[in-house]
């Protein structure tokens, strides 16, 4: 069964038999039997470089915690040889799958992709680069069980947990940008925007159903509809080592950023995110 929202198409994946390649012209039917505990969602646009090596750390900690986990790679119409690379990893991994987006979409869009399509009873996404280890995950998974609806990471709750730290200029700019959203938006949380947050799959059903913003700024919109919706959000310190890999511009996606937080408060006076949600 599928259903549809926007050009997004969710699937009851517990009807669905997933076919892989095995070797020698055999196949191997992996069956899904029933919904794994955890999702643990990762966007991607060409990330070759790095991909197998994210993989490879995100299976070996699921593996060796023993969760129930999938692990959703969304690939956001690379150019490169990312998608080609998680297929030919998943066939030695039955955790992982890929998505693919209709062309390059954004972050948010990659993000909402993965979150939606998830089969977990707790969903997360994480950075490709995997600023934050995925070990930090068990902090996200505490907060939710010990009755959050939303965990989210945080640089700077424990800036002392930093293994590498961004450059002054962006240090700048990031707090510049938290303080927008503090005082346009009230989101009173010292890091919105850490690529490491976690939801149960109730709050992320809600949450992502909603969402509108399909490029960097979309995470004050998930937290603020989170917030509107009445969910329960705690922010968690986690080790974090910045990458100067790292696509995001300030200077480039900065003002986009502003004119979208201003989206997202016309969005919520015209009701756009009181609206009612299908439950999956």
């Amino acid at each position: 069964m599928a259903g549809r929202e926007g050009d997004l198409v969710y699937h009851d994946w517990s009807l669905i038999q997933q076919t892989r390649p095995a070797g020698a012209g055999e196949a191997v039917i992996a069956g899904v039997a029933e919904y794994p505990s955890y999702s643990i969602v990762i966007p991607a646009y060409n990330e070759s470089a790095r991909i197998p090596a994210t993989l490879e750390q995100v299976v070996a900690c699921v593996r060796q915690r023993g969760w129930a986990a999938e692990i959703i790679v969304v690939n956001d119409g690379s150019t490169d040889t990312t998608a080609e690379l998680v297929r030919a990893f998943a066939r030695s991994a039955p955790e992982v799958r890929l998505v693919e987006n209709p062309g390059n979409r954004g972050k948010g869009y990659s993000v909402r992709s993965g979150m939606l399509q998830a089969l977990g009873e707790v969903v997360m996404f994480t950075d490709a680069d995997l600023s934050s280890p995925i070990e930090e995950a068990d902090r996200l998974f505490a907060g939710i069980a010990a009755g959050a609806d939303i965990a989210i990471g945080s640089r700077w709750l424990e800036s002392s947990r930093q293994t590498h730290r961004q450059p002054l200029y962006r240090q700048f700019f990031g707090r510049c940008f938290n303080a927008v959203t503090r005082g346009v938006m009230g989101l009173h949380f010292a890091d919105t925007q850490c690529g490491f947050k976690a939801f149960t799959r109730a709050a992320a059903q809600t949450v992502f159903q909603l969402q509108t913003i399909e490029r960097w700024g979309f995470d004050p919109e998930i937290l603020f509809i989170g917030l509107k919706r009445g969910f329960r959000i705690v922010e968690v310190p986690v080790s974090w080592g910045h990458d100067a890999r790292t696509r995001m511009s300030y200077l480039r996606d900065g003002a986009q950023m502003l004119q979208e937080i201003a989206s997202i408060r016309w969005n919520s006076l015209r009701g756009r995110y009181g609206r009612q949600v299908q439950a999956k």
